[in-house]
């Protein structure tokens, strides 16, 4: 039987390569950066593809023992490569991610798969709405059409698959987990990334209102806007929790399908890492969980 168990002030080892990367004012930045997520994209998704990288590049490097292979200061060294949409683009050499196959499960419209192409990296992604891809106009060849609960592809297909705050989109994000986890290699990892419902941020455009209820904030923010909401309560966005997702986690590891390396709110500070171990606190104070789980 496998658990997660780590107390609280203690960082677990797959995440020791990624304090120096999760700062206060990331944190901050990140924050600041939200406001544009509907009236300037670019930037929004921009900024966090970044992020993202360093992300699954601090948590690549703690879970393969590699040291020094998060590039959080741009010093890496560097090299010229053709990137997404073939232009050339700065590629960064020095990196836990280069080399590896990597799926995108719900990768939008290609911010993402422009940043990992300085990576290095074989990147697909998979996602189901049209013009979702196209929105950007970010042209990526190896973006293909279909649903995170019912993967197009084979199994053990992975060195790394992850997700981005999609799980709160989908009405069961936890067979799309059990999908992630079947196309990925044994040893490799899944990072499922997910908003929580009750955390600032689970009513997405709708602002702080989703905690007078989903369906009260859908009908607040229509009536204010004269539109449907993008993320439309019950249809594209759901109420997701921390502990659903520390609950799947640990009973998949406990399935023996994984082993749980870590978990830990995604946009705090290092220091912060705590209060997912903390009940009822974690479902308003995370805002965002981080699953790592390695394959077995």
């Amino acid at each position: 039987m496998t658990s997660f168990r780590f107390p609280a002030f203690i960082v677990p080892p797959a995440l020791k390569e990624l304090r120096s990367f999760a700062t206060l004012s990331r944190s901050f930045g990140l924050l600041n950066d939200f406001k544009y997520e509907q009236t300037d994209p670019d930037i929004f998704y921009g900024h966090l593809a970044e992020d993202t990288i360093g992300l699954l590049e601090g948590i690549a490097a703690g879970a393969d023992g590699s040291v020094g292979a998060v590039d959080a200061t741009g010093t890496a060294g560097t090299a010229e490569s053709p990137g997404a949409g073939g232009t050339s683009s700065s590629v960064t050499t020095n990196t836990a991610l280069r080399g590896k196959r990597i799926l995108d499960v719900g990768g939008g419209p290609g911010y993402f798969g422009r940043a990992f192409a300085q990576r290095g990296v074989e990147y697909y992604t998979c996602e189901p709405d049209v013009g979702e891809m196209a929105a950007a106009g970010i042209k990526l060849e190896s973006s293909v059409r279909g649903s995170g609960l019912e993967l197009p592809f084979r199994d053990d297909a992975f060195d790394l698959t992850y997700s981005s705050n999609v799980a709160e989109h989908v009405p069961d994000p936890w067979t799309m987990g059990e999908e992630m986890l079947r196309v990925t290699k044994p040893g490799g990892l899944v990072v499922y990334s997910y908003t929580i419902w009750y955390g600032p941020f689970g009513g997405h455009e709708m602002g702080m209102t989703h905690y007078l209820g989903g369906d009260r904030a859908r009908r607040m923010y229509e009536k204010k806007h004269g539109k449907r909401p993008k993320n439309y309560f019950g249809e594209s966005l759901f109420k997701v929790g921390c502990g659903e997702g520390l609950k799947w986690a640990r009973a998949a590891a406990e399935a023996g399908d994984c082993e749980l390396l870590a978990a830990f709110p995604r946009y705090h500070p290092w220091w912060a890492w705590w209060m997912v171990h903390v009940p009822g606190l974690r479902e308003f104070a995370v805002s965002n969980l981080v699953l790592v789980l390695r394959k077995r």
